[in-house]
């Protein structure tokens, strides 16, 4: 059966074509890399692991309520028209949520795999291709991922939202080097790896919260990437030119919260669409959902040099200025002395020496809020059996955010 089969909505069989402009850019230096892009390149070697053989994929999944949470966390729980919805028509609104969740991660995670490719071929530095080619096997992985799980767990997916579509097209189109990384590495991958976070930490069901962890660990070092080679070169930027790329992060945090307010759902639902807006426009919850999403990328857009009146007027709208004062060296580290540090820990993919490349045992990996153990080893020694360093070492389990400096 054809993913085109499986839509909510119908999509148009072929490709969207992108018009892309600029120049494929050689360099003939090879030896001056920058220490800390070139750490972060050997640890996206160091980390690649299989999704086929890494995931546990017998764990099961309700399509009606894929991360297993309470009703309480719809989007238009409370609202009229959730009052007036019976059981089954909650659970049909479930799947349709969690589909078109699901759906953008994966739209999202091509996308970022055409942009970590197109900036291979653009940018202009030997030691940011290496890396962004890592970023591109990351990036195929969490398509496949994504791919498999909406098919097999879910069943149904929805089209690319329009505003996130349009965000990708704006950052591919552009002639400038430095627009895929600003639009892809801090606005979509900032944000995407904070959804991540947060669908984390609410969901119960073991395979979603196992699938988030492992992106998300490849997913810090995207941002990483984008921060440390963006403020290098956005220090020298003149004020005409700063300025232009501050409208495009304007520009681009509209659109990223319009790509959250799943109007495709209630559109296919035959909901009132106006009326399902504006609840979650004014819903407390809904707004401390995109203040944490929004948060993790406001201290890495003032970080790189990107603070003029127009992007502070830009977060305060969006409830989340506030989160400027982060201390990012502070919080995040120093992004040399973690990848000196974590190129000194034992990297091994799964404790006990066992390699991504090499014959994987069969074990259960089971991903929780507070620990990380193996699932069929749980126990008075549960302690002994803890996930190996690329989880624990990469992920915070204990304060629920990811040291996007690693």
């Amino acid at each position: 059966m054809s993913t085109y089969d499986n839509y909510a909505t119908p999509v148009a069989p072929g490709t969207w074509d992108v018009p892309a402009t600029g120049a494929a850019r050689f360099s003939w230096e090879y030896d001056n890399g920058r220490g800390r892009l070139l750490d972060l390149y050997q640890r996206g070697k160091d980390k690649q692991w299989d999704a086929t053989k890494r995931i546990d994929w017998e764990l099961p999944v309700d399509p009606t309520n894929v991360m297993g949470i309470s009703e309480e966390f719809s989007p238009i729980y409370g609202s009229r028209q959730w009052e007036v919805l019976s059981q089954a028509e909650r659970d049909e609104l479930g799947m349709h949520l969690s589909s078109w969740l699901f759906s953008q991660f994966l739209h999202g995670e091509q996308g970022a795999l055409t942009v970590a490719a197109r900036i291979v071929e653009s940018v202009p530095d030997m030691d940011s291709k290496f890396y962004a080619a890592t970023q591109a096997m990351d990036e195929a992985r969490h398509v496949e991922l994504f791919a498999r799980f909406t098919k097999e767990k879910i069943g149904l997916h929805y089209p690319i939202n329009t505003d996130l579509g349009q965000l990708l097209a704006d950052a591919l189109g552009d002639s400038r080097w430095d627009l895929p990384y600003l639009g892809m590495q801090v606005l979509i991958e900032g944000l995407a790896l904070a959804a991540f976070g947060v669908h984390r930490d609410m969901a119960t069901n073991p395979l979603v919260k196992q699938i988030l962890a492992y992106v998300m660990q490849d997913e810090a070092r995207h941002v990483a990437f984008g921060r440390l080679a963006l403020r290098d070169y956005y220090k020298d930027l003149t004020e005409a030119e700063r300025a232009d790329r501050e409208e495009f992060v304007v520009e681009g945090c509209h659109l990223m919260r319009n790509r959250f307010r799943a109007q495709e759902v209630w559109e296919r639902m035959g909901f009132d669409v106006d009326e399902c807006l504006e609840f979650t426009e004014n819903s407390p919850v809904q707004q401390e959902f995109r203040r944490l999403l929004f948060s993790r990328i406001v201290p890495c857009v003032k970080d790189i040099g990107l603070w003029g009146p127009k992007v502070r007027r830009a977060f305060a709208d969006l409830g989340a200025v506030d989160t400027s004062q982060t201390d990012l060296e502070a919080q995040q580290r120093d992004a040399a002395q973690a990848e000196e540090l974590a190129l000194q820990r034992n990297d091994h993919a799964v404790g006990g020496g066992e390699r991504v490349d090499g014959e994987q045992p069969e074990r259960r990996l089971a991903v929780d809020q507070d620990d990380v153990v193996l699932g069929d080893q749980r126990g008075e020694h549960a302690a002994e059996h803890e996930l190996p360093a690329d989880l624990v070492h990469e992920l915070d389990f204990g304060t629920r955010q990811v040291d996007v400096a690693r």
